[in-house]
């Protein structure tokens, strides 16, 4: 299913008994051409701290990664950074963050990131921030887990993708019983409300299965 507002969304903050604790953000190592990216990323960091939630994220200190992850912390945030040991030097561990995992290769990272979110959101990326969300759309579809994905659509971002799933919907590949389900948030102060929304619709269930079968 395919959502693209925050209709269904609370209305308000004090409406929020959170289920999740843990959102793990995808996001770019670089801070795009308009500030409005990075804007977007502190702005998720400091409502993710103030909500109690925890980031988990790739463990670096550049770009929207740095950014949403040191907004986090300057709000009185908990932040799980974690990275390959080849990244390390090349991302720039963020050291202030209170708990750092070393892991040898991307597969254990990406591993790790799953087990330990309740949630996924994706800003603003390139190839990296891609393919790592299209891999958890991928094990929801095969009824891996059920944990919300969304979307932050800053300046209509994700819009070109979002087409690409219409079309491969539209040519058949995107069939009846393996829908994409998805949210899509194009402010930031939405997309805390839309995954607990979620959340309470589908419930906080993962299958843990999918890690010994993909890695």
């Amino acid at each position: 299913m395919f959502y693209d507002s925050a209709r269904d969304a609370p209305r308000s903050f004090e409406m929020l008994m959170s289920d999740i604790k843990s959102i793990c953000v995808y996001c770019g190592s670089g801070f795009g051409d308009d500030p409005v990216f990075a804007e977007n990323a502190a702005a998720l960091g400091r409502a993710m701290a103030e909500q109690g939630i925890r980031l988990v994220y790739g463990g670096g200190n550049v770009g929207l990664m740095g950014t949403v992850a040191q907004a986090t912390l300057d709000h009185g945030g908990y932040v799980t950074g974690i990275i390959p040991e080849f990244l390390k030097s090349r991302e720039k561990l963020l050291d202030a963050v209170q708990e750092t995992i070393v892991v040898p290769d991307m597969h254990t990272r990406k591993r790790l990131m799953f087990e330990k979110a309740d949630a996924f959101v994706a800003l603003p990326g390139g190839i990296g921030t891609l393919e790592e969300l299209v891999e958890q759309m991928t094990w929801a579809q095969l009824g891996r887990h059920t944990k919300p994905i969304l979307l932050l659509s800053t300046k209509g971002f994700w819009k070109p993708l979002l087409t690409l799933f219409a079309h491969m919907r539209d040519q058949g590949f995107i069939r009846q019983g393996l829908e994409l389900n998805y949210l899509v948030a194009e402010r930031v102060e939405e997309v805390i409300p839309m995954l607990e929304a979620s959340a309470r619709r589908i419930g906080l269930v993962a299958n843990e299965d999918v890690i010994e079968e993909r890695f």
